[in-house]
Order: C-alpha cells, then structure tokens, then sequence
C-alpha cells in the first residue's frame, strides 16, 4: 500500500490539537518505534490531497509514550471523510463536524421497495402498482362480476353491487312466477363438479381457461332471471367409454382417464390436469350427448351447454389448446343416433376447430363451417387455411373462413354469414344445428383481440336458428375476459328464448380483407357448392369497383403537385406573413374598448 493521510477533528476536552502525516507500513502496534524524531514541535504541512492544515502537538504527552503501548492523539483542523479508511472514521466518528462534511461523493441509502403485484379477476391480466383498475380491461380490482356477472359494474367494487342485485331481483320476480320447467323451451347443462378443474401451481399468471368463466356466466344468467328461471336444467351424467370411442382413440381416452391418479399434469405446455380433469371432461362430453338427444327428440326446443372443459381442439387421439374431449362431435353423433341424418357444425372461436375437422373431415353427413382467425397460419393452432374443404370423398365438408389479421368485428362476421354461411348451409339442409361457440373473438378478450359485440352474437344465432327449424345447440368453448362472455352467453341465450337479437340488417359494408378473405373462400367452395356462384360474381364485381375507387384515390394523391408548388416560393411567403399579421391584429386590444 502506497501512504495515507490521516485527519480527525478538533478534541473537545481542550488539549493540544495534534497531527501527523504517517505512512502506515512505518507504523507496528507499539507506536511509533523511532518515527518522532519529526514531532518535537509545531510545524505546518500539506496533505495527499492537497488539503493545508496545521500541525501541532503536546510534546510532553510524546515523551511520556515514546516507549509505551500507546499512540499519540494527532488533529487537523479540517478532514475529509473521504481521505479516511472505514476504521479510522469508525474510531474518530465523534469527532467530525457535520458541517463541515462533504458527501457529494456518496450514495443515498436505496431502502428495498416491495413491488405491488395483482392479477385482473376479468381478464388475468397482471397489473403493477397500488392501483385498483386493470390497465388492458379496465375492471376494477374488487369487482362484482362473480356475484353479478355482466350486471355489475366494471369500474366499483363488489360492494356497491347490492342495489344492481335488487334492482334485478325486482325485475324477476313476477316472471319467475309466471314460468314453470314445463314450458320452457330451451336447456340448460351445467353441472359444479366441472369448476374443480383448475391448474394446480400456476406459473406467470392464472391459466386464461379457469373455472372463474363458467361462475361468471351463471352469475349472468341468475342476475337476469334466465337460469334459473326461464330455462330448463337438464341433469349431468359422465359420458361412457363406448360413446367416446366413436369419436376419440382408445389410448386417446386412457390418457385422459390416467389423470385422475396424478396430482397435476399436461398434455402440452398450456393444457393442463388434475385429479378432477377427468371427470370434468366426461361430464362436459355427457351433457352435450344428452343435450342433443333431448333437443333432436323434441323434449326441449333448444339448448345451450355451458361446459368445460372446452373440446374443439381435442382430435382423434390427442388433447391440446385446453381440450379434452370433443364435446361437439359427441353431441353430433349423439343427434344422429336419435335420428339426425344430416348435422351443421358452426365453429365461431376465434381458433380454428382442427379436432372437429379432423374427426369429420371424411364424413358428408357432418358440414364443418368454421370462422377463424388464421393469419397464414402463424395463429394458433395453424390450421384452417381456405384449402381445407374435406378428403377422401367428403370435399366440402370442410369450409374454412380464415380471416387475415385480428380486430375483425360484427361486419365482417355477419358479412360471412350472409354470402357463404347460410347459402352453404341451406343447400346442405341440415336435421341438427350445433354451434362451437368460443367467444374469445369477442371484445376485449386478451386472447383473441377481435372486436364481436353481444350484438353481433345474438345475430349470427338468430340467423342460424330458422335453418332447422328452431332445433339448435350451444356448446361453449373458448372465450377469457369474463365480462365479454358472460354478456356475449347472456345474450345469446335471449335469442334462444326467442327474443329478437334487435334491429334489423341493413346493408353490412365488411372490411377490405373481410371481403378478400369471403371471395378467396367462394372461389374454392364453388366447386363442391353451385349456389355460391351467382353471389361470387356480385362480390367481384363489387371487390372491383372497390379496388378502382382506391387506385383513384391514390393516382390523385401522387399526380397532385403540392400547394407550394402551385403558388411558387414567393406567393407561399407572402400567404404566410400575411395570415400571420391578421391573427396577431386579431389578437390586440381595441383602442376604444372599456
């Protein structure tokens, strides 16, 4: 080690103030073992840093500890602590001036902070700080939409939802008087058991697909007054091995079935199980059958199956994107079992079906119409591309409407259901209507990030309810801010019951890649379907003259010389100058004003 300074302050019992500029490798733990020579009297001197102070010392107090045990005291009249080592400011700290300290040179204690972390009850999403409203959704941190669903409001918490709860209560409780199970029309299947299905140890963030959906949409209905109430429960019973083997592989099923021994597994990444997983999906799988039947039969006119877990991704012989089994091609199979000849499947999820298409995609009694965000298939899962019509024999039992970018909304959906949807469907005429009904396309929902209203899900039920004479199932499937799906059921549900979905359809203008996305997939289904053609020769044409317009529009803007160079450099400043005069003149007082 190279010398050091050593300074301390002035000593308060009034003895001689005393310093020394020592190197520390002179000094043992003795003293000064023949270094005073220099100390014998008061002298001036500079510091390492450059620093002038005086040095003084009592002499007689040497003398006596030259050949002691103890050093001499030494004081400057000025120290920097930033000259010291940690010891000696340790040994010396009584004696340092606050007012004389210069801590430019160091750092604020940095006391640990707590990071405030919560996730949204609506959306899942994770929210940082203090705050008590979502940043994506918008819903307050205490809200009220698992008493009241829908109803309560976003932005209060659960407490002020009493006056919502009995202002509704009110409003039911001379129709619930008036309705009895026997003339309802339209079922309901639900059943507690499927809530125990949950993800054991959550990672990031709580699993989208959670219990909290079904709780939200029950809690929806029974606000409104419709279940219970005007709606007709069906009683649950799990599926059997023998009516999943009609859709599912054998060891498909006992992968399934082997969870129930296993505290927490996954099929892949985001498709998880517990102990209850099983049972959940037997149950979800036997209400659809049942579902079906009844309604195929005539004991119910229609019904809506408000299970989980969902099942369109679930193929043949694996489970992914959160399915287990295919509810919707149980419930198929179920309806033509009780006589269906012919079975229309409308898959609205904002993901492609690709387990219904793979398990009907040979089958020409079973039409698959799904409505997808598709993207080129970079959307989950990939699949659903406008080529995909059906094989071996069954092409055009397949059609695929796979929109190109998200945010696509009621037009574009009700667009579709115009010009290929209905016309496709009314020339397979089916006996049985089932729609996969995911509402993860809705507004809002953090997954899908599509922009379909309530309102527009009550039309496209409506338009498919005539189709086989009011004979119609819901089956759940995706769908994650609970507000959207609660609201998007409920409202699907009215429609159910016969309530009007609202105003009528004027002309629906569908977005540019809505309308490319219709002809790409007319100009395919042409072929297998002959009453597309009439329609895809008014959407060119109309595809055209939308094409021409923004070529127009275009070609102008590029031809138009801009405003400086049609007036020239000089004109253009003196507009400038001139306009600027007129406002400052505006601007000033008059001379005659009070």
């Amino acid at each position: 080690m190279g010398s050091e300074t050593i300074k301390t302050g002035r000593l308060a019992n009034g003895e001689a103030q005393k310093s020394v500029h020592k190197e520390r490798r002179g000094l043992s733990s003795n003293g000064m073992n023949g270094k005073h020579e220099n100390l014998g009297s008061n002298r001036a001197g500079t510091s390492s840093s450059g620093e002038d102070y005086d040095l003084m010392m009592n002499t007689g107090d040497v003398d006596g500890n030259l050949d002691g045990d103890v050093e001499p005291v030494f004081v400057c009249r000025k120290a920097r602590q930033g000259d010291l080592t940690f010891q000696d400011i340790h040994d010396n700290r009584d004696f340092f001036d606050e007012d004389d300290e210069d801590d430019s040179d160091w750092e604020p204690v940095q006391k640990h902070v707590e990071l405030i972390k919560w996730f949204c009850v609506n959306c899942t999403m994770v929210n940082l700080g203090d705050g008590v409203i979502c940043d994506l959704c918008g819903e307050h941190k205490d809200s009220g939409i698992l008493r009241l669903g829908c109803f309560a409001s976003p932005s209060s918490q659960d407490a002020g939802c009493s006056e919502v709860e009995s202002e509704m209560k009110g409003k039911n409780k001379e129709m619930h008087s008036q309705l009895s199970a026997s003339n309802s029309l339209t079922a309901i299947g639900f059943d507690e058991r499927m809530l125990l299905h949950s993800e054991v140890q959550m990672k990031s963030h709580p699993h989208p697909e959670r219990s909290d959906r079904l709780r939200a949409i029950a809690a929806s209905l029974a606000t409104a007054g419709l279940f219970p109430g005007r709606c007709y429960p069906i009683s649950a019973r799990e599926i059997t091995r023998e009516e999943l083997q009609m859709v599912h592989s054998l060891e498909h099923i006992q992968d399934v079935e082997l969870t129930s021994h296993i505290f927490s597994s996954y099929f892949t990444p985001d498709t998880y199980a517990n102990e209850h997983s099983a049972c959940a999906a037997r149950l979800a799988a036997g209400l659809c059958a049942d579902l079906a039947s009844t309604i195929f039969s005539g004991w119910v006119k229609n019904g809506f199956a408000m299970v989980r877990p969902p099942g369109h991704h679930a193929g043949v012989r694996e489970a992914m994107g959160f399915c287990l089994h295919n509810n919707a091609a149980v419930a198929a199979l179920a309806a033509q079992a009780a006589g269906a000849k012919k079975v229309l499947i409308v898959d609205w999820d904002v993901h492609h079906g690709n387990g219904t298409q793979e398990i009907f995609d040979q089958n020409k009694s079973v039409l698959y119409i799904s409505l997808h965000r598709h993207e080129g298939g970079k959307f989950y899962p990939g699949t659903g591309s406008a080529n995909e019509v059906g094989r071996n024999g069954a092409e055009g039992s397949c059609v695929n409407i796979p929109w190109s970018r998200g945010g696509v909304g009621d037009n574009d959906y009700i667009f579709a259901f115009q010009n290929l949807v209905l016309p496709i469907a009314t020339e397979f005429a089916p006996d049985f209507t089932i729609i996969s009904a995911g509402f993860d396309a809705a507004r809002g929902d953090p997954l899908g990030c599509c922009d379909v209203t309530p309102a527009g899900y009550s039309r496209m039920t409506d338009m498919l309810y005539t189709l086989t004479g009011g004979k119609l199932l819901v089956i759940l499937e995706g769908g994650y801010n609970l507000r959207s799906i609660s609201s998007s059921a409920t409202s699907v549900i009215k429609v159910l019951l016969g309530e009007g979905p609202g105003s009528e359809l004027g002309n629906i203008a569908p977005s540019r890649a809505g309308l490319q996305t219709v002809l790409e997939v007319m100009k395919i289904q042409m072929n297998f379907w002959p009453s597309l053609g009439s329609s895809y020769a008014k959407l060119q044409s109309q595809w055209g003259a939308y094409c021409n317009t923004r070529k127009q529009i275009k070609k102008r803007q590029r031809t138009e010389p801009p405003i400086w160079w049609k007036w020239g450099r000089k004109r253009l400043l003196y507009h400038i100058l001139v306009r600027r005069l007129h406002v400052k003149s505006r601007g000033k007082p008059s001379l005659h004003s009070s």
